[in-house]
């Protein structure tokens, strides 16, 4: 694969045919003795990663060639050479979950009017939503088709952002009934360069204006972007947190440390999470 547009939008490109996974590619690269040659926003993919892992140590694996595994390295610095405030590194994977959730909304746009004729026509489910599970699963319609997982390098000067995509999985290959591709979506074989390049631009963007508003969310934009495409705002949700703990509630708010504010459904008291799995109730 050659992936031209993605390999200009980035500062170090590599594909790799196989990869255990592309984070601890990068990492190693990151860290090791050609570090120099890896600058801020170097990217590492493959189609054939053997051993990814996701968020709450899950795994996370895909038939060879029907999912893109992205990693990108962020060294941030302020334009004043002081490194990012830590407050704001929270905010990266919220950010790369908001860049994706662009990507694939540019990807399936062009066939949201003919997903419209079928549902009139058949009465299948014709509307195409994209949006952002908090902190970062991207969904359509309801369904993930990306998650995100982002892990500091180990001297702390940095981060590694992976995002796993599924572009052709079928029926057969999804890894839960929850989750689906987006040639399950559009019934067409999408472009894996269009749709890597258009998430490394949109990163970069929202990126660069974190940087230049001092890692501000707020001045920089990125709160108000991340809340109007996340899809958990304004619905019922469940949170499990840690220790076993759960919270049943309206999610209300994505506060200036990046966490959701979930309004409690049994006391009415309103609780920010900084880490937790959420699922969207339906009733």
């Amino acid at each position: 694969m050659d992936f031209p547009r993605s390999r200009v939008a980035a500062a170090a490109f590599e594909f790799l045919d196989e990869a255990p996974s592309t984070n601890d590619e990068l990492v190693a690269r990151a860290v090791g003795p050609d570090a120099a040659s890896w600058p801020d926003l170097s990217v590492v993919v493959t189609d054939n990663q053997t051993m990814g892992r996701g968020r709450l140590g899950r795994t996370w694996l895909a038939p060879t060639g029907k999912a893109l595994a992205i990693s990108l390295l962020v060294r941030p610095g302020l334009e004043n050479g002081d490194p990012l405030p830590p407050a704001a590194i929270g905010w990266l994977p919220l950010l790369a979950g908001a860049a994706m959730t662009r990507a694939v909304s540019t990807s399936v746009a062009p066939f949201v009017d003919r997903l419209a004729a079928r549902a009139a026509e058949d009465g299948s489910p014709g509307e195409v939503v994209v949006d952002l599970k908090w902190p970062n699963d991207v969904l359509i319609s309801g369904y993930k088709v990306c998650g995100v997982l982002a892990e500091l390098l180990p001297d702390g000067a940095g981060a590694v952002i992976g995002a796993g995509v599924n572009l052709t999985l079928d029926e057969h290959d999804l890894p839960t009934l929850a989750s689906t591709s987006l040639l399950l979506v559009t019934g067409e074989r999408p472009d894996a360069d269009a749709i890597l390049a258009d998430y490394l631009e949109a990163f970069s963007e929202l990126y660069r204006a974190l940087l230049g508003a001092g890692g501000d969310a707020d001045a920089s934009g990125l709160r108000a972007e991340v809340s109007a495409l996340c899809g958990s705002l304004g619905r019922r949700v469940r949170v499990e947190l840690p220790g076993d703990r759960q919270l049943i509630g309206v999610a209300r708010s994505i506060d200036a440390d990046g966490r959701l504010v979930v309004e409690n459904l049994e006391n009415g008291e309103l609780q920010a999470v900084a880490a937790g799995d959420v699922t969207h109730l339906r009733y």
